[in-house]
């Protein structure tokens, strides 16, 4: 599903259930040594993804790693990023090449819970989301900006290294083309030398109780 959110040139691969008693990939066990059952599971499969996607670029299965925030280590020259929730586990990769900034995100479409969203949105965000909850009720936009902030900072860290509070991007999103744009309000000076970009897009769907957002730019 998130792979029509995404250019030809990412690879996504997704799972909705997990592999009973599926080891963790040799190499990634102490990343997960200390984790209950449920995230050890999320992990296992989400990296399995990940190995996938990375295969259609002629990589062999290797341990993923991760950096000092968590973040996934990609193989020189690609990037990508992973996303697990329940019942929906994904990953997609792409050639930093191709597609420097990727970011993608998945939560169950429902209500956030109470007081995160004076946590997470800016005045002008919640004045959108009272008329986005007008004209189309039926969608949790709170749940929708909350995943789209982390498909912002999920391609955000790996440019830059540096932290983005939810403060920090402000968005606008069009519900009749499923798209948004993020006006990121911190420093966008990035380490690989990009361009830089004060305004990121993204896209979106929901879809099987999920919802689903991805930024990406070249």
């Amino acid at each position: 599903m998130i792979e029509m959110l995404l250019p030809p040139t990412v690879v996504a691969v997704e799972a909705f259930d997990d592999v009973p008693d599926e080891k963790p990939f040799p190499g990634e066990e102490d990343l997960i040594a200390k984790a209950v059952a449920e995230r050890r599971r999320e992990f296992i499969t989400a990296r399995r993804c990940a190995r996938t996607a990375l295969r259609a670029f002629g990589y062999l299965d290797a341990p993923i790693r991760t950096g000092p925030k968590r973040e996934p280590q990609w193989p020189a020259g690609m990037t990508g990023s992973i996303t697990h929730c329940a019942g929906y586990r994904s990953a997609a990769v792409a050639r930093i090449a191709d597609m420097s900034l990727l970011g993608i995100d998945a939560e169950p479409h429902g209500p956030l819970p109470d007081g995160i969203i004076e946590s997470i949105a800016r005045p002008a965000e919640k004045d959108m989301l009272g008329r986005l909850e007008v004209t189309h009720p039926d969608i949790h936009w709170g749940r929708l900006l909350f995943s789209a902030k982390e498909s912002v900072y999920k391609a955000w860290f790996p440019v830059t290294r540096r932290w983005l509070g939810f403060e920090e991007a402000q968005l606008t999103i069009d519900p009749n083309s499923g798209t948004f744009n993020a006006q990121l309000l911190a420093d966008c000076t990035r380490i690989d030398g990009g361009p830089h970009l004060t305004v990121w897009p993204g896209r979106f769907t929901i879809t099987r109780d999920l919802v689903l957002t991805t930024v990406f730019a070249g």
